[in-house]
């Protein structure tokens, strides 16, 4: 057994060990017929372990988002088909038909929630056609819940708001098992003068059908079909292809693709071939065996997916379970296909160390630039007031520092690897020597291991905070919610309501004032009339007058300027009127231009929930609840909820990326762990490789997760400024936590393997050694002496040049013992911390 040295990609020695015969220096053939075996490559075995992993972590990761895509689809298409067959069919004019309902549609919210759909229906007919969903009508009085309602509401004591609670919908009559939804059936009936629609149907079968008619707000709320399969393909699906094209490379300049068998160009090329997908077959079946498992789970029962709160529709993935289940079948040929390409490609060392030897010649420039790119994004909007221009400034900084934020990791490594050496020396400690050692030889090393996930960070980070900017229309809502809460109220009936009612709802309330709104009524320019009795006015910090009385200028309450503000503008042209509670209910209920406002004496928020349940308990129809500009914050809730959907795919994206940055980590250090193995003692060897496994693979990954957060975080601040920001701490530390987690075990899994690899790799330069010094002596035995006239250096070979000439490695190379080959290094390292030789 010999060993043979050659040089990989980055430069680092391995060693082939391949079976030979010291018999007159030449090799053994082995018997006749036989081909020799393809020689085995150390640094290729070392590879095969975070190569199996990864490939399998790829197979798995593309499997899931084929069939998160085909999920998506499905979705989209089951709640579209629930929303023709729920969509009435109204009455044509003049052809009234025996069977037909009426027919209302409203809308109510829970707090901090997006809109549902309240519809009122009551039988028009004996026969009146029901809805799906509904297997018979509800008393007068009663309504029908969806499940998903009646679980999200109960806080609010959803089930009494409407009525008695008559039972739930079935899911043939939701868009999916999540949706909000209420049927209800007011105890009054539907009269002819309220805007009631005679449906005859529901659904395409039942003729033609008008979606202004149709329930629910799915169709407005939900973003098309084609963003959403971009989202899952740019944040699930890429990272899945990224970390398999990765995979395959792992160990490529050193793994040779098959025997040597003779064969002819089209044979040989076959069997490369059969030999790059052999080598991939076992990580790709299990990562797809792996990912079907979620997959039937969803097939079989409704799945609650984390962050985003959706109920995913078990019925819908089982209408395409076809589609659905050709993720993970496709995900091993596609895993197959890749190897085999990327097999025939050829891997070029040269121009891989031609290109780090450019960027790292660079590396301080690029450095450099960083904080000019940051500085740029933070700055450099203010600079122009095109808003075109600033959206274009904001990201070619981000694009900036996505790109020179690594340099700045290689550049601290280079500065810190001696200082670990010195360290390390001082107090005694190997492993701190070690990755000194690698940190100054490698200051490469975090590039790439932290430019992968540096920049999903920073891509997940912005992506999230422009779903905030989409919201630029509730940032003046959210204002006054922040100031005032829901101390104060607008409250609007639903439809025609009498005195009595408004009487009684008034009598009714539950500690809390109320004051009537009236905009100019003749003249434009006009005052607003703001109207209450003394007990209102006073909670206002306003005069109770016994003739209407016109302000000059507004009181500072809060509620009083807000109020103004959403209901006439910034003007303070208001005239104050005291009224008695019976004027100010007839004059709310008969003046629908009019806003009944109601507030609480103790400045504290109103409870919302209690003051629905009686407007419901009161009104036909009940009455709107809203705090001032909920409106407008209503109408962000899509895109809040959108940015969870991001968050959800960006933090397993990262978590892919890191995984990929880990493995390339995990490769390179037990690449270059051999060398360091040889040149420690004994006793020093099991304490240096976990040390420079610690410092070259959780470092690295650590500081990535630690840093890349708050610096994506701090690049958001001009996205910001248009709207509500989503950038949550939550997120940030999520974010950067699967990064550390990474890291952790990633450096684990590198100290294992190193550990238990180690005295192999030592024995390896130990017979190493002696092989090239029997070489050595056989050629020195058969040399013939140089003429006189000639100088023997001048037959000397390179190689002894070079020991001549000094350096380094060339005396740890031909150092005989362990021992040796540590006093060199130690030397070494003393020389290039500036410190003097220990004699």
């Amino acid at each position: 057994m010999s060993t043979i040295r050659s040089q990989s990609a980055d430069g680092d020695t391995r060693h082939t060990l391949v079976e030979s015969t010291a018999t007159g220096g030449a090799d053994r053939a082995g018997p006749p017929g036989r081909q020799p075996g393809p020689a085995r490559t150390v640094s290729g075995a070392e590879a095969q372990g975070p190569r199996f992993v990864a490939l399998l972590l790829a197979a798995l990761v593309i499997a899931l988002g084929l069939s998160a895509m085909a999920g998506v689809h499905a979705a989209y298409q089951g709640k579209e088909q629930h929303r023709q067959d729920r969509t009435p069919v109204p009455q044509a004019a003049g052809n009234p038909q025996h069977s037909a309902t009426r027919w209302l549609v409203g809308s109510d919210t829970l707090k901090g929630e997006r809109r549902f759909s309240v519809v009122y229906l009551t039988p028009h007919t004996a026969d009146a056609p029901l809805p799906p969903g509904l297997r018979h009508w509800p008393a007068p009085g009663e309504a029908v819940l969806s499940p998903a309602l009646l679980k999200a509401g109960a806080g609010e004591d959803i089930e009494r708001r409407y009525g008695r609670l008559g039972g739930t919908i079935g899911q043939e009559g939701l868009e999916d098992p999540g949706e909000w939804l209420a049927y209800v059936r007011p105890a009054a009936g539907l009269g002819a003068k309220q805007p009631t629609e005679i449906v005859t149907g529901f659904g395409p079968s039942a003729g033609k059908t008008s979606r202004g008619l149709e329930p629910g707000s799915g169709r407005a709320d939900d973003q098309p079909e084609a963003l959403f399969l971009a989202a899952v393909a740019g944040l699930l699906l890429l990272p899945g292809v990224v970390l398999l094209l990765m995979a395959v490379r792992l160990g490529a300049s050193t793994r040779k693709s098959g025997p040597d068998t003779g064969a002819g160009p089209g044979e040989a090329t076959s069997v490369r071939a059969r030999s790059a997908a052999a080598g991939v077959i076992r990580p790709a079946l299990l990562g797809a065996v792996v990912a079907a498992l979620p997959v039937a789970a969803a097939l079989l029962g409704d799945v609650r997916l984390p962050c985003t709160d959706y109920l995913l529709s078990s019925a819908d993935l089982r209408s395409h379970a076809w589609l659905v289940t050709l993720g993970p079948l496709a995900a091993v040929p596609a895993v197959l296909v890749t190897a085999v390409l990327a097999d025939r490609i050829p891997f070029r060392p040269t121009s891989a160390r031609k290109l780090r030897s450019w960027l790292g010649e660079r590396v301080t420039q690029w450095a450099g630039l960083c904080p000019l790119m940051i500085v740029l994004t933070l700055r450099g909007p203010e600079l122009v007031s095109d808003a075109r221009l600033r959206m274009g400034i904001v990201g070619a900084g981000v694009i900036g520092t996505a790109l020179t934020l690594p340099a700045v990791a290689a550049w601290a490594s280079a500065k810190l690897g001696p200082r670990l050496v010195r360290r390390g020396h001082r107090r005694g400690r190997p492993g701190v020597v070690a990755a000194g050692r690698l940190a100054t030889a490698h200051p490469g090393t975090p590039v790439r291991v932290v430019a992968p996930v540096v920049v999903a960070l920073i891509a997940l980070v912005q992506a999230v905070a422009w779903q905030g900017l989409f919201g630029w229309q509730n940032t003046e809502g959210r204002a006054t919610f922040d100031r005032v809460g829901r101390s104060v109220v607008d409250v609007v009936p639903n439809g025609e309501v009498t005195t009595g009612q408004m009487a009684s709802f008034l009598g009714g309330l539950p500690h809390s004032r109320a004051v009537l709104l009236a905009p100019p009524s003749g003249d434009p320019e006009g005052p607003l009339s703001l109207q209450g009795d003394c007990a209102a006015l006073e909670t206002l910090h306003l005069p109770c007058p016994a003739a209407p009385v016109r302000l000059d200028r507004l009181p500072v309450d809060t509620r009083l300027q807000e109020l103004v503000k959403w209901h006439l503008g910034n003007s303070p042209d208001v005239e104050i009127s005291r009224v008695a509670p019976a004027d100010l209910a007839k004059r709310a209920a008969q003046d629908t231009t009019s806003t009944l406002a109601l507030l609480d004496p103790r400045g504290q928020d109103l409870d919302v929930p209690a003051l629905k349940a009686l407007g419901y308990g009161i009104f036909p129809r009940g009455a709107g609840v809203k705090a001032l500009g909920e409106d407008n914050i209503t109408a962000d809730v899509p895109n809040r909820d959108q940015s969870r959907w991001v968050v959800l795919l960006g933090i397993v994206g990262i978590a892919v990326m890191s995984v990929a940055a880990g493995c390339t980590a995990v490769s390179l250090f037990l690449r270059r762990a051999r060398s360091l193995a040889a040149r420690s003692r004994p006793a020093d060897r099991t304490r240096a490789l976990r040390g420079a496994a610690l410092w070259s693979v959780t470092v690295p990954l650590a500081a990535g997760g630690v840093a890349g957060p708050p610096v994506a975080a701090w690049l958001t601040a001009p996205v910001g400024d248009g709207g509500p920001s989503y950038v949550t701490v939550g997120l940030l530390a999520s974010s950067g936590g699967v990064v550390v987690a990474v890291g952790l075990l990633a450096g684990l899994c590198s100290m294992l393997i190193a550990t238990r690899r180690a005295r192999g790799w030592a024995l390896a330069a130990d017979a190493d050694h002696a092989d090239r010094s029997a070489e050595s002596t056989t050629q020195d035995s058969t040399r013939a002496e140089p003429p006189h006239d000639e100088p023997a250096f001048a037959e000397r070979p390179p190689d002894a040049r070079t020991a001549d000439a000094g350096t380094a490695d060339a005396r740890t190379a031909n150092a005989r013992t362990a021992d040796e080959r540590t006093t060199v290094a130690r030397t070494a390292d003393r020389r290039a911390a500036g410190e003097p030789s220990a004699r």
